[in-house]
């Protein structure tokens, strides 16, 4: 018989793996046109795209702005989630788009938005906890 705490443990752990399971699992999807940006999943390989900026591609922050001011990725826009949609034209469609967040689910929320919108060069690069490198503030 397992006891009531045992069955509490047990349950913060189920909850526990399926956060993380979640947090990770949006991490890589593209749009119909962003297959191309999926060589910037490894965080040493946007850090190259960092160091050396293409002007045809577009690090998105989706986090609120507050969040963004404290650390952010280097040459990183700030596009809070809240206000994407409103700021469509600020935000050519010609360009690679790599969303991030804290975890990864946010910027999958928008990229859906993004994609009813008619934008196609994207890819969700996940949470900035992978960003193993400096941040901006």
């Amino acid at each position: 018989m397992v006891t009531k705490n045992a069955s509490v443990v047990i349950m913060m752990c189920l909850v526990c793996l399926a956060a993380l399971f979640l947090a990770g699992c949006f991490e890589g999807d593209v749009g119909s046109e962003g297959e191309v940006l999926k060589k910037y999943l490894p965080p040493e390989k946007l850090k190259e795209l960092v160091d050396r900026p293409d002007s045809s591609i577009w690090i998105i922050d989706v986090r609120p702005a507050a969040a963004y001011q404290k650390g952010h990725i280097p040459t990183a826009k700030s596009f809070p989630s809240s206000e994407i949609i409103s700021r469509l034209n600020a935000l050519p469609k010609d360009k690679y788009l790599i969303l991030y967040c804290e975890t990864g689910g946010r910027a999958h929320g928008v990229m859906k938005e993004l994609q009813k919108k008619g934008y196609t060069r994207l890819m969700n690069w996940g949470g900035i906890s992978r960003w193993t490198y400096e941040l901006v503030k």
